[in-house]
């Protein structure tokens, strides 16, 4: 249910919004995948989170490219 309350949220934001939620959650992304590394990851499940975080992101970003192109 959260999921679909944090799709509800993306989808009014802008472009420019969307894609500095985009940079936002690509540096959280290497940041986690650094602490695996190390082995210093505490919440694994964050992981899994901001990958799809970022997915939805980028389908919103490309929904309303198709839109505004038509």
């Amino acid at each position: 249910m959260k999921s679909k309350q944090r799709f509800g949220d993306l989808k009014v934001l802008s472009d420019d919004q969307l894609s500095d939620e985009l940079l936002k959650l690509k540096k959280e992304q290497f940041n986690l995948r650094f602490q695996r590394a190390t082995g210093q990851l505490e919440n694994t499940s964050r992981v899994r989170i901001v990958r799809r975080d970022i997915a939805r992101i980028k389908t919103l970003a490309s929904r309303k490219r198709v839109a505004t192109a038509k």
